[in-house]
């Protein structure tokens, strides 16, 4: 999952994303609306932690323009803003949520998930594909009830693909979804981790769950 923090203290704004990346998010971060806005252009991401008092263009204005553009991004709002009216103006321009500053850190990761749960329409941090489970709250996978192991990036691919069952997503949309501007690996990273979890997942069993679409991209069956 691809995560944007836009936040103009620099110091909360780099432990946010020192923390998520640590948590295995990707992770793009800057310090002003406009600038925002410049990363929402250029690359697709499922979540913005979005701060409404920013340099150039406010929070709020940020909010609106991703609106008025249909982009398809969920919007938590973090901000030191919190009477009940600020907290109306931003959920009325079309956040998703909103959380006031300080906050606990675990809190948001709980918003996180359920922003995420929202978007895929599940009721649950728990996503299942035949006897394929992954529990995204306590990081761990299960197939035929055996737990695997996955690195944070195989997680993330995996977490990304099964949150869209059935679904061709092309190379160019894993990457947007699992790599930020940091990434400097090879060009077939795609290829190479869905063949890593293609040998932990699928290898020992008689249905596999990965398939390529040829030409297109690949994608997690549910029918096996």
């Amino acid at each position: 999952m691809r995560i944007l923090v836009v936040e103009d203290e620099e110091e909360l704004r780099d432990v946010l994303a020192k923390q998520l990346k640590e948590h295995g998010y990707s992770v793009d971060s800057c310090a002003d609306g406009q600038e925002a806005e410049d990363y929402l252009e250029a690359s697709e991401y499922d979540i913005v932690i979005l701060d409404i008092l920013l340099p150039k263009r406010s929070g709020i204005q940020v909010l609106e323009w991703i609106r008025k553009r249909g982009i398809s991004v969920q919007v938590l709002m973090l901000s030191a803003l919190d009477s009940v009216g600020d907290k109306v103006a931003g959920l009325d321009a079309g956040a998703d949520d909103y959380m006031t500053k300080p906050f606990a850190f675990e809190e948001l990761l709980a918003r996180i998930r359920l922003l995420t749960r929202k978007k895929a329409g599940n009721r649950t941090n728990v996503y299942q594909a035949l006897d394929l489970v992954m529990d995204v709250t306590r990081r761990r996978v299960y197939r035929s009830g055996k737990e695997i192991t996955l690195s944070n990036r195989e997680f993330a691919l995996l977490e990304y693909m099964i949150a869209n069952p059935d679904a061709v997503l092309t190379r160019s949309q894993i990457e947007q979804h699992i790599l930020d501007y940091s990434y400097e690996g090879s060009s077939n990273m795609v290829d190479v981790y869905i063949r890593y979890l293609r040998k932990k997942i699928d290898e020992d069993h008689e249905k596999k769950l990965i398939r390529t679409v040829r030409g297109h991209g690949y994608m997690l069956c549910t029918d096996g």
